[in-house]
């Protein structure tokens, strides 16, 4: 029996909260209320614990461990205080899937118009994972995946089958 093209596990336990604001004018408040620098278009910042995501110009994503939520969503109010801004948590909106080893990349480049040979790290590719929406990125040791909770199931479904030997690649 061959053996799977990559490892597909759901990942628990995260919050994520958008950030909607005039990024130019925010952008020093936000950076010290989340940690991280502010990514520009198409990237994401980390420091391995927390992530902060350009989701579009006027929108961040910031994911972090489900315990720093409350006092994130706090500063995150604090620091956008007189600011047009909106503060939200999406945790329970989105599933988050990790996809690791070796051939990642071709598990993805199966259901998704996505380049990944050009996707550096550090930089977040918005885009579909076969018929719904997802967001990829680099992770050590192959790719984050972010979707819908409502198509969690389906998105964790088709990743699993994508990664199974003998459903479109031919072994290396």
């Amino acid at each position: 029996m061959a053996e799977i093209l990559a490892q597909v596990a759901r990942i628990e336990g995260l919050a994520m909260i958008t950030i909607r604001a005039d990024l130019t004018r925010a952008g020093d408040a936000l950076a010290e209320a989340t940690g991280l620098p502010i990514p520009g278009p198409t990237g994401i910042t980390t420091d391995g614990v927390r992530s902060l995501g350009w989701m579009s110009p006027d929108e961040l994503l910031l994911i972090l461990p489900q315990a720093d939520k409350a006092q994130a969503m706090q500063s995150l109010d604090q620091a956008l205080t007189g600011e047009h801004a909106l503060v939200a948590d999406m945790s329970d909106a989105r599933a988050v899937f990790d996809v690791t080893g070796p051939r990642a990349d071709d598990v993805i480049a199966k259901l998704a118009p996505v380049d990944l040979p050009r996707l550096a790290p550090g930089t977040l590719r918005r885009s579909r994972a076969a018929q719904t929406a997802a967001a990829f990125w680099r992770i050590p040791g192959g790719l984050r995946v972010i979707g819908f909770r409502s198509t969690a199931d389906y998105l964790g479904l088709i990743l699993s089958e994508a990664a199974r030997p003998g459903t479109g690649l031919a072994p290396r």
